[in-house]
């Protein structure tokens, strides 16, 4: 009698017939639960209905079974069996197997990601392949390689992730990044999402998070240390380390930076490419597509790299053969021992961007204009960046408005202790130029929650009703006092009630 049955070793069930006398079991990846139960039973009874029928094709429903070429051989020898639908291969079908959902198929993990890694593979930048190749053959399909991709589940997500954590990272680091992590759970989840797409499952990548990543401090140069560095380097990486430093182009962008595209005239470099891996290509973003102001450094740098690899090759920056620099070589041989040999701290050179960008900053160019410089296309990321450093490097942490406030006070009658006495020394303006007084004054403050007339009217009856202040009795030979700290309030709570 047909039935749904599990296995003892794994759980997973299995279904078990007969069909043209012979007992077939064929396996599925689906767990042993009730719901799933229930959706094979249905697809059996339409085996059954089928077998019954005369119309039943083994290869519709197993098309990976071993029991193919057993079948075969005997639909040839007795020509009644149904096998393969007509111009199928069963030895070369995809594999399909039994699904999550009622009579749906779909295929397994690696089957579908080498399919969605083939249709996206034009839209991606050959580093986002070579990277993204590297975290199927290495992580995903040996993990998920086999299990049929509905049948994935976010307990199965998740405990995945958790490996991840525990595996040898670079460095021979007990674990991987959270940020490594992230991109392989990320590209999964992906995969997982468009496959729930095309054939109509739930995905279970909901609500998944990605693990916190610290927050890399960077760490760029002092105007000093690049004064430094300058006068140290190499003569012939003289120019290369400035056109880094007062730029802010990326380390690709730098190395596949052409003449064709560095404009004296107008001062410009337009930045329209980079090279990866060998290979001139499209640069990051759109965003990255931009031109960039040259400074006088920039543009005197440039001048004289011309005269040496102007009629030499095509790249501004390159070796005696004209190619471009390798990164590599670049910084194990320059820009590491220049580091070791100034005494200065160890980090990438991509600090060379960090360091343009707050020297922007500390010049007080516009955040928008900086941004473009960048290929930012947005000042979100620069204030997050980079805003911090603005305070070390121009000390302005408030003094100027500091100063502001010193040079032009709010209006108002100024009093001045002098002494024990209270004096009224004069008016100040916001708007006047700031005088030439010996003293600094101090406006009076305005009390909170008073109207601009109830301040005026209070202004002028302190001077016309002195009798509403009553000031502590002098005795002979003691200095005068100034009123008593509460008499200006009581005085304006009787001119404004709704003060009180």
């Amino acid at each position: 009698m047909p039935s749904i049955r599990s296995r003892v070793d794994n759980g997973l069930l299995f279904f078990d017939f007969r069909f043209h006398g012979d007992r077939c079991r064929e396996q599925t990846l689906l767990s042993d639960t009730p719901a799933n139960r229930r959706k094979l039973e249905k697809v059996l009874d339409k085996i059954e209905a089928e077998i019954a029928a005369g119309t039943f094709v083994y290869a519709n429903y197993f098309p990976n079974s071993k029991a193919l070429a057993r079948l075969e051989r005997l639909a040839v020898q007795t020509d009644q069996i149904a096998v393969a639908p007509v111009g199928c291969d069963v030895h070369t079908a995809d594999p399909i197997v039994i699904g999550d959902d009622t009579g749906s198929q779909t295929p397994t993990f690696s089957t579908f990601a080498t399919q969605w890694f083939k249709e996206h593979e034009i839209e991606w930048r050959r580093s986002h392949i070579r990277s993204l190749r590297s975290t199927l053959d290495g992580r995903l399909i040996p993990h998920f390689g086999q299990k049929v991709v509905s049948s994935i589940t976010k307990s199965d997500i998740l405990a995945y992730r958790a490996t991840l954590a525990k595996v040898k990272g670079r460095g021979d680091k007990e674990g991987l990044s959270p940020k490594r992590i992230n991109e392989i759970i990320g590209t999964l989840c992906q995969i997982i999402d468009e496959a729930a797409d095309r054939f109509e499952f739930t995905t279970p990548t909901t609500n998944i998070k990605r693990l916190r990543v610290r927050k890399v401090d960077v760490d760029p140069f002092s105007l000093q240390d690049v004064q430094s560095i300058l006068a140290t380097v190499r003569a012939d990486y003289r120019n290369y380390f400035t056109v880094r430093f007062f730029t802010g182009m990326r380390t690709g962008e730098v190395h596949g930076l052409k003449w064709r595209y560095v404009d004296f005239e107008r001062r410009l470099i337009r930045v329209r490419e980079t090279f990866v891996l060998g290979e001139d290509e499209y640069t990051k973003t759109d965003g990255s597509q931009r031109d960039i102001q040259m400074s006088q450094p920039v543009v005197e740098a440039l001048t004289r790299q011309y005269e040496v690899t102007g009629k030499l090759s095509d790249y501004v920056f390159c070796n005696l053969m004209g190619a471009p620099l390798d990164n590599k070589n670049f910084t194990d041989r320059i820009w590491y021992p220049l580091l070791r040999h100034l005494g200065m701290t160890e980090r990438r050179p991509y600090q060379m961007r960090h360091t343009a960008a707050t020297l922007w900053l500390a010049s007080g160019e516009a955040p928008e204009w900086i941004a473009r410089q960048l290929g930012h296309t947005s000042t979100e990321m620069l204030f997050r960046v980079y805003s911090r450093y603005v305070p070390n490097l121009t000390r302005q942490d408030g003094s100027a408005m500091e100063r502001l406030l010193a040079s032009r006070l709010a209006t108002g009658k100024v009093l001045r202790m002098d002494g024990a006495h209270l004096q009224q020394v004069g008016d100040s303006n916001l708007f006047a130029e700031a005088g030439g007084s010996e003293r600094a004054t101090m406006p009076v403050p305005k009390p909170r929650g008073v109207a601009v007339g109830a301040l005026e009217r209070a202004r002028t009856n302190w001077s016309r009703t002195s009798q509403d202040i009553t000031l502590p009795e002098r005795h002979a030979g003691e200095d005068p006092q100034p009123p008593p700290p509460g008499a200006m309030r009581t005085h304006v709570r009787r001119l404004n009630p709704l003060h009180a």
